[in-house]
């Protein structure tokens, strides 16, 4: 039993070290156990599905918009090996996501905040910034990480009698202690990433600090979040911490 805890530590130790990497810009050490190619596999696969539940818009003012944003917040991202598509989605749902691997989605609804092509650049660099970041990669891995951690635990205090008490453990360590403080970490960098992202491509960080206020007036009116915000961070937070940073990414401003 011993020796097969041994094993297991050893593995996950040696997993830990070679998938050490830095995100862009912020140069924050992250474990990232997935390669590259697997991560633009995953992002393949999941736009599919996607495309297949989701319309897609066929307006060609929107499509045009979000299309030259989106090239040159890639260009600015320069990541050659990402294989970047920009697709607009049919709904009326203030939202936007970005695949593994660089597969972007803006819904028609969030231009119902989006005043200009400054503030478009914002989400999209926004949503750019997590995949180059490679933050779906990054939190798949603590997951998996974690499971191999559950079962160190299984092996070393018995699977059998514990085991439940095991699954309940871990079901609230992967949701609280992994998945949502990482999610809102993520959120943060990607602001501040995107920040950078936007600026490089000639947009005006500053139109950052009225799309986020305009954001904030769209959930008043709708008495809720939208669900682009579910999972960030709070607007009154974001903006006070995007004026920290304007200043730092107006010197990429050109």
């Amino acid at each position: 039993m011993a020796k097969i805890v041994h094993l297991i530590l050893v593995i996950m130790l040696s997993l830990f070290w070679s998938a050490c990497s830095k995100t862009p810009y912020t140069n924050r050490n992250q474990v990232v156990i997935f390669s590259p190619q697997q991560e633009l596999q995953m992002g393949y696969q999941a736009a599919r599905e996607i495309l297949t539940k989701e319309r897609v818009s066929r307006d060609p003012r929107l499509n045009a918009v979000v299309q030259r944003v989106g090239k040159r917040i890639a260009q600015a991202a320069a990541q050659p090996g990402y294989k970047w598509q920009f697709f607009v989605i049919d709904k009326d749902v203030p939202n936007a996501f970005c695949l593994p691997g660089g597969k972007v989605f803006v819904y028609s609804g969030l231009f119902r905040a989006v005043r200009n092509e400054d503030q478009l650049a914002t989400v999209i660099g926004h949503e750019v910034a997590h995949a180059i970041a490679r933050h779906g990669a990054e939190r798949m891995s603590m997951i998996q990480l974690g499971r191999m951690g559950k079962q160190i635990a299984a092996q070393a205090i018995g699977a059998g009698k514990y085991g439940k008490l095991i699954d309940q453990a871990y079901g609230i360590g992967e949701t609280y202690g992994m998945v949502l403080p990482y999610s809102r970490k993520f959120e943060y960098e990607a602001d501040e990433i995107g920040l950078y992202l936007m600026t490089k491509a000639g947009y005006d960080p500053r139109e950052s600090l009225k799309f986020w206020q305009n954001m904030m007036r769209l959930a008043r009116q709708n008495r809720k979040p939208p669900e682009f915000l579910s999972t960030h961070p709070s607007d009154t937070h974001r903006i006070e911490r995007l004026k920290r940073l304007i200043p730092k990414a107006l010197k990429y401003y050109r």
